[in-house]
């Protein structure tokens, strides 16, 4: 079994933010991470314009050089998150919980039993077989609804979703979602990503995907994967044949005009952001 990327992107959602978006792929494997929108009062890791930013870096090129067929993934996730713990409280020293830097991930890996999902957090694969079967492959089943439930909350108390674009810039909004953030990755949360937690590797998510012949995915950021669960523009198998046919900058720019042009304040499709980063990797499975 083979995974050929065919075409990726990684869109920032503001121009003057950082991309805290990554790509990972190597022969036998492709994953995004999606680091996470920090929480804290300020940044600690330099160089990468934040520390979402950082993690997601951190754990997409040791993704691209230790994961192979063989590989156990866990083991992998353990030590990422512990040498991240490592780097991140040289610098940071004991911080407060919401100020750990996250990432979600999802991906596609070849074993040698098959073609294998796996994911952290709210990223998704996407599948097209050849037989027109289509798959949906995502570590929290319920992550969008409970997003745009909180996205709805924020909207109708404000009026839309601020003059900043992000909703973190309301101060009872990001208590909520500092409270969150402190559950995350411990046994009273519903939420494990990748962190400085190497427990998060006891929670991956994993699932054998059956290939009877070919098939065509899309493994994406949820910035992306809003053109079906919060915009209802596409099905995951008209959004795979978009990309093939048009190409993943076509997508992304349909995707921008909604959040900018169609709906900038969040009161037709409520959301915590006016435009989130995006990242896809397109591939072939033969």
């Amino acid at each position: 079994m083979q995974i050929d990327v065919i075409d990726s992107i990684s869109d920032p959602g503001k121009p003057e933010r950082e991309n805290e978006d990554r790509l990972a792929w190597n022969a036998s494997t492709a994953f995004v991470v999606d680091g996470a929108t920090g929480l804290g009062d300020r940044q600690f890791m330099t160089g990468f314009g934040s520390d979402a930013a950082w993690i997601a870096d951190f754990a997409a090129k040791r993704l691209m050089s230790e994961v192979t067929p063989e590989a156990n993934f866990a083991d992998i996730i353990r030590r990422i998150s512990q040498d991240a713990k490592i780097n991140f409280e040289a610098v940071a020293g004991d911080q407060p919980r919401y100020a750990w830097p996250v990432a979600a991930l999802a991906g596609l890996r070849v074993t040698p039993t098959g073609l294998q999902f796996a994911g952290l957090g709210d990223s998704v694969v996407y599948i097209l077989h050849d037989d027109g079967r289509e798959e949906n492959l995502m570590a929290l089943p319920d992550a969008f609804e409970r997003e745009q439930a909180a996205a709805s909350a924020h909207v109708a108390r404000l009026g839309g979703i601020g003059a900043a674009g992000m909703a973190t810039s309301d101060p009872e909004t990001l208590a909520e979602l500092r409270r969150n953030r402190e559950k995350q990755n411990t046994p009273d949360g519903t939420v494990w990503s990748l962190s400085l937690v190497p427990q998060t590797a006891d929670h991956i998510v994993t699932a054998a995907i059956d290939i009877s012949g070919g098939a065509t995915a899309i493994i994406c950021s949820d910035g992306l994967a809003d053109l079906i669960s919060l915009y209802n523009q596409y099905t995951p198998g008209t959004l795979i044949r978009r990309a093939v046919t048009a190409g993943l900058p076509s997508v992304i720019k349909e995707l921008r005009q909604l959040e900018r042009e169609i709906d900038p304040e969040g009161l037709q499709y409520p959301r915590l952001k006016q435009s989130d980063d995006t990242t896809a990797i397109l591939c072939r499975i033969n």
